[in-house]
């Protein structure tokens, strides 16, 4: 498969960039900064430079033709204000849905946040953040055009994964390592029966293949 994923220089996107590569998946990573080329590679992945918060639709629709998934791993990051937070962690998502659809490209991976809710209350960073997403997993719900499954990870660490999760639709919080969240990404890309779903993540004791399986009814 040809797997393009957007912000392909966050922490989970190299991380699953390394999997998907190691796996023979042929990987293209789209990123903003040139100068983030070499990690990608390094990584087994294409570095795409484009900008996702002032690419067109045609744009993006080019950088992804081809390709057999998307996965939209971006994110304004946590230094990033309120104005970011509506331009990259729900502009740049819809952007990438429009413009798989375009490319006829219908595997749709998001990873979304936990609380994530268009409806949030509050004035703080982190509501406008969970507001944005909860826009864009509603925006990328709505389309038919796309099979999307949608990953809300609970509280991300840098812990060594352990290949043990639980993943549900309601999990409850929890913290979960970025390596496990990259490892559900990689297993839910290639099993299409997860299409239509919005899914919780958090440390467990399901084996990470085990866990999708069920989550697809195989």
């Amino acid at each position: 498969m040809r797997i393009v994923i957007a912000g392909g220089h966050g922490q989970i996107a190299l991380r699953l960039e390394r999997l998907l590569s190691a796996g023979g998946h042929e990987v293209a990573g789209i990123i903003r900064n040139p100068e983030q080329a070499d990690a990608l590679r390094e990584a087994g992945a294409e570095p795409v430079v484009l900008d996702l918060e002032s690419a067109t639709v045609d744009m993006v629709a080019e950088a992804l033709t081809g390709a057999d998934a998307v996965v939209f791993a971006a994110g304004a990051g946590p230094g990033s204000g309120v104005e970011r937070k509506a331009t990259v962690d729900r502009g740049a998502a819809v952007l990438c849905a429009d413009a798989a659809e375009r490319a006829g490209v219908r595997r749709y991976v998001v990873v979304s946040s936990m609380g994530a809710d268009a409806d949030r209350p509050g004035d703080e960073v982190f509501d406008a953040y969970l507001r944005a997403k909860g826009a864009a997993d509603d925006s990328v719900r709505a389309r038919r055009g796309l099979d999307w499954t949608i990953l809300k990870p609970g509280m991300l660490t840098n812990d060594a994964g352990t290949g043990l999760v639980r993943l549900e639709a309601s999990t409850g919080r929890g913290p979960v390592p970025r390596d496990d969240v990259a490892a559900v990404l990689a297993e839910l890309v290639e099993t299409p029966a997860t299409a239509g779903l919005t899914l919780e993540l958090v440390s467990g004791s399901v084996p990470v293949t085990v866990a999708v399986k069920a989550v697809a009814g195989e």
